[in-house]
């Protein structure tokens, strides 16, 4: 086993031991629900949760709750319409959910036609080589070398998201946040 993937190996068992524990709480239902509150205002009674390998969409007004981001990086894209549509893609495939190089291609088809404002993507920028998105880290066989970051490159995993998603690289930010839940709104 290659030093770069005991590495993210070790990311990602300390992401699961934090994601193990936030999933023991009671969860909100993955939609997003309005309702009149007392006063007879609009109000969110749940945020869309997304966890690991999964792709989902919160109406116009909506909130997404990206629980345990650790080794992950959160793709969310913020239509004209006021919606949002996210993806939670994670450096290993969690069992039964998408891969990395997978993610983009779901979330794009989930957008559709739409018409899209802005792409921001969060998380562990440093954990991340461009090319997970294209060729996910499983996918690699016995000697072949994994690619691993030497440094942060928000500029090349702009470019492939953008390039995933179909979007002109100027409406995708990147930007780095410490290890933790991530609400979008």
């Amino acid at each position: 086993m290659t030093a770069a993937v005991a590495v993210l190996i070790g990311a990602q068992l300390a992401a699961a031991t934090v994601a193990t524990a936030a999933e023991a709480a009671p969860v909100p239902a993955a939609a997003a629900v309005s309702g009149k509150a007392a006063g007879g205002t609009d109000s969110k009674a749940a945020a869309v949760r997304i966890t690991e390998g999964q792709v989902a969409e919160a109406a116009p007004g909506g909130t997404l709750f990206y629980p345990s981001v650790t080794s992950c990086l959160t793709v969310t894209v913020r239509l004209r319409n006021g919606g949002l549509v996210g993806a939670h893609a994670s450096l290993f495939q969690v069992p039964g959910e998408l891969r990395s190089d997978r993610i983009l291609s779901a979330l794009k088809q989930r957008v559709g036609g739409r018409a899209v404002r802005a792409v921001e993507v969060r998380g562990a920028v440093g954990a991340w080589d461009p090319s997970y998105f294209t060729k996910a880290i499983e996918s690699y066989g016995d000697g072949e070398a994994v690619p691993f970051p030497e440094a942060p490159d928000p500029g090349g995993i702009a470019a492939a998201v953008a390039a995933g998603l179909g979007q002109p690289r100027a409406v995708v930010t990147v930007q780095d946040v410490p290890d933790g839940d991530q609400t979008v709104s």
